[in-house]
């Protein structure tokens, strides 16, 4: 089961980052609310810890736990983001899951300029892709409940993924990961 990982020292991060074999790619989300610490999936864990043995780790999560809706106008499939990484980057906002909306119900393209890192419509594309992508986060079920209603519109696939998200806040996404020893 592929896992998500909180590292508590993103200052030990970055000291490896140049120590990585060249032409490898580390996809590496800074924590928006916790300084110093940086959200990795098993893969970015496992090629930091080449370069330096085990890191230390606040928290793990499963990856499964942080639902992705593509929805049924998916387009651009290769350059979407590996979804390590954008679940990575939907924790490190305090979200529980996200939603592609690069394309609205009618088909056109989303126009939208983010405030921030913290902002929950963000772009994220794969490196080296085309087409940007952009992504809806959520930081509760309510939440996700009345966004997907109002931008899938007739679209009853988009309401019912919201419906069935496993966690209500980000807190609650937490409370349900067993401890890993």
């Amino acid at each position: 089961m592929a896992r998500l990982h909180a590292l508590s020292d993103a200052g030990e991060v970055a000291k490896r980052r140049p120590l990585l074999p060249r032409g490898r790619l580390l996809e590496v989300w800074p924590d928006l609310y916790v300084t110093g610490q940086a959200w990795v999936g098993d893969e970015a864990r496992a090629l930091l810890e080449t370069a330096g043995g085990a890191l230390p780790v606040a928290l793990s999560v499963d990856a499964a736990a942080v639902p992705v809706y593509y929805g049924p106008r998916l387009q651009d499939v290769e350059s979407l983001p590996r979804e390590e990484s954008l679940r990575a980057r939907v924790l490190s906002a305090r979200g529980i899951a996200v939603a592609w909306i690069t394309y609205d119900q009618f088909g056109q393209r989303t126009v939208y300029e983010p405030t921030g890192p913290a902002d929950p419509i963000f772009y994220l594309r794969r490196p080296g892709g085309t087409a940007a992508h952009i992504w809806r986060l959520f930081r509760t079920k309510p939440e996700a409940r009345v966004y997907m209603a109002e931008y899938y519109g007739r679209d009853s696939e988009g309401r019912d993924w919201a419906e069935t998200l496993p966690a209500e806040t980000f807190d609650d996404l937490l409370a349900r990961q067993k401890p890993r020893s």
